[in-house]
């Protein structure tokens, strides 16, 4: 699972309500600012190592240890941009409306090196001491609201294949980063694109994808996302279409941050029968699926903080937000959650929770069995989704607190007790409607975050010991009854071999490159030589067993140069989407459940301005949905990025 591009700074725990925070458990500094990145080089990289043993057993497991600590720097020269914590490590607020009081470096992002745990915490507003909060936490600076469950990373490219012969060879890490940051960096200098809105068949065609009259835009609208463990019954619904070839249908501008704010969370994004629905500054919008037409718009008094990916049968979703725009002087914490009707673009209920006298602020929230969940260190709560009524709270005490929780098909609750140096995870299978604990398992003590990937069959992702050593958050998956909280297996995925991600310290159920359905694991391999004489790369989508925690054999092929990340499940299928290479447009493409033959259900125009927008869209850090011939991809994040010309958080593709 190889180092991504630098996020913005993510979020302290927000002040504590609920059981004291050891003081031994400081944020690392946030991430220095990117040097001006070096040419890459001209000639081809030395050659990589081979893939993945794509069909041996589990390793034996790693030793169990204490928290993780970012992985290892790249050398000090040449320069390179800034290497943040990725998933699975403690993480800074982002740098956005001011914060934190240091000058920005280029392109938005702040100026400090991470450091290792034990260094001190970052300022507080414009270089104000941050003021302790109860038990001692520290308060989280203005704007520096948690990025929400989509994926709060930049939308930056994951490769940098542009200019190479051929396709694009992995370089040393080091050369891997500089010549990303130099893509990334042209992209955004580079500034407004046009769009093609013609298939795949006419890539030389370039207009402005105004409008759109494709038609196969239309799906069941519970896609779901991360977290569902996927439809494992009943037929796939997606269907190839007469011709895959794809065009434009429309974009969307990214906002405008406030002036002197570098960096805003616009994370969340659902698709339904109808409408493809997306967060801005303080709103979110209803798109028509085929036009991009804007259906309705629901004004939102603060950000969006955390939202679920999760869609009910009559299109209700739930979100966090704060009460209030942040200002200099109040930062705002994020303690609304909500109930949204996407069909409908409105507020269902507005509810907050109080942990003594004051009100929790939450880093997470999901859906599931008929009740929307909210927690964080602070404390959580749980509502009926249909009225609001509170329903129930998890029990604290000085030792134990609901971190977040899973939903979909049942909710599972990740209770974080111990001391710092004693910490214990116990995973919970909870009755949606009273909070009782129907089962439960203990993970090994030093295991400090996990992070729910399916419900039902009961799946979290782990990095034990911090033997993944990327920051991917993941080195082992387990298996777990959740009958009888019974291990039922235990799947080694090495951070050297296996590309899913996971933010288990503060998004639960976010997790990337990774579906579950079938009683089966569905996971990206990490690019590797694709073979010969080229330097061409490719990896692939390989099964887990989740009864015994072997693999199956079953793997899926990339193609040279393509990059393949599991989305989601269709029924007994897997809808993968293929990051393409330099001079090619991407794929959404259907793997048979059980063959594991690849089927072609879209491919996008290749044409400059097209592939320019595409490759800003990261499979680990944007939004991609999928549904019925559309393809929707999102930034999560809106900045002050400098570009003389238009900059977009989406555009969708479709087929017709």
């Amino acid at each position: 699972m190889s180092q991504p591009p630098p996020p913005p700074n993510q979020p302290p725990q927000q002040p504590g309500f609920g059981p004291p925070q050891e003081p031994s458990e400081p944020q690392p500094p946030a991430p220095s600012a990117p040097a001006t990145p070096p040419t890459p080089p001209a000639q081809p990289p030395q050659q990589p190592p081979a893939g993945p043993d794509l069909n041996k057993a589990p390793q034996p497991q790693p030793g169990y240890g204490y928290p993780q600590a970012p992985g290892t720097p790249p050398p000090a020269a040449p320069p390179t941009p800034p290497q943040g914590p990725g998933y699975g490590y403690p993480q800074q607020p982002p740098a956005g409306y001011g914060y934190p009081a240091q000058q920005p470096g280029p392109y938005g992002y702040p100026a400090q090196q991470p450091g290792p745990y034990g260094q001190p915490q970052q300022p507080g507003p414009y270089g104000q001491p941050q003021q302790p909060g109860p038990y001692g936490q520290q308060q989280p600076g203005p704007y520096g609201q948690q990025p929400p469950y989509g994926y709060a990373q930049p939308t930056v490219p994951m490769q940098a294949q542009a200019g190479q012969p051929g396709g694009g060879r992995k370089l040393n890490a080091q050369v891997a980063i500089i010549v990303s940051a130099v893509v990334a960096i042209a992209l955004i200098v580079g500034g407004g694109v046009w769009y093609a809105n013609s298939s795949g068949k006419d890539d030389d065609k370039q207009t402005t994808a105004e409008g759109g009259d494709t038609k196969g835009g239309e799906g069941d609208g519970k896609e779901g996302g991360s977290g569902d463990g996927g439809a494992t019954t009943g037929e796939a619904k997606e269907k190839a279409p007469a011709a895959t070839g794809s065009k434009v249908l429309f974009q969307v501008p990214s906002p405008k941050v406030p002036k002197g704010v570098t960096t805003i969370s616009i994370a969340g994004s659902w698709l339904t029968d109808s409408v493809y629905a997306k967060s801005g500054l303080s709103e979110i919008t209803g798109y028509d699926r085929k036009t991009g037409t804007k259906k309705w718009t629901l004004d939102l008094p603060g950000p969006v903080c955390a939202a679920t990916p999760h869609i009910t049968e009559d299109d209700k979703t739930a979100i966090v937000h704060k009460p209030a725009m942040p200002s200099k002087t109040d930062p705002q914490a994020c303690t609304e959650v909500a109930v949204v009707d996407l069909a409908a673009g409105s507020k269902v209920w507005t509810k907050t929770a109080k942990s003594g006298t004051m009100p929790v602020s939450f880093n997470n929230v999901t859906i599931g069995g008929g009740t929307v969940a909210a927690g964080s260190t602070s404390g959580g709560a749980a509502w009926d989704l249909a009225t609001g009524d509170e329903r129930w709270a998890p029990k604290t005490s000085d030792s134990c607190y609901d971190a977040g929780y899973g939903g979909g098909a049942k909710l599972v609750a990740v209770r974080k007790c111990g001391s710092y140096d004693q910490r214990q995870l116990h995973i919970q299978n909870v009755d949606p409607e009273s909070g009782d604990i129907l089962a439960e398992y203990k993970m090994d003590e030093g295991i400090e975050y996990a992070a729910v990937v399916s419900t039902d069959p009961l799946v979290v992702a782990a990095d034990v010991g911090d033997s993944a050593g990327d920051g991917s958050g993941i080195s082992d998956f387990f298996s777990i009854d959740n009958k009888t909280g019974k291990l039922r297996a235990r799947l080694s995925a090495p951070g050297d071999e296996f590309a899913a991600r996971c933010d288990a310290i503060y998004k639960v159920e976010n997790c990337t490159g990774v579906t579950v359905g079938n009683d089966r694991l569905y996971i990206a391999t990490e690019e590797h030589d694709s073979g010969g004489d080229s330097y061409s790369q490719t990896n692939e989508v390989v099964a887990f067993d989740l009864a015994t925690g072997k693999q199956t054999g079953q793997r899926a092929d990339a193609g040279e140069n393509y990059e393949i990340f599991p989305l989601r499940m269709d029924g007994p299928d897997v809808i993968a989407y293929k990051r393409p290479p330099y001079d090619k447009g991407g794929q959404v493409v259907s793997i048979d459940g059980e063959s594991f033959k690849e089927t072609i259900l879209m491919e996008n125009p290749s044409t400059e301005a097209v592939r320019d927008v595409e490759s800003r869209m990261s499979p680990d850090y944007s939004e991609i949905q999928f549904g019925q011939g559309g393809l929707y991809m999102s930034s999560v994040y809106a900045s002050d990025f400098t570009s003389r010309e238009k900059e977009y958080s989406v555009i969708a593709f479709g087929t017709g």
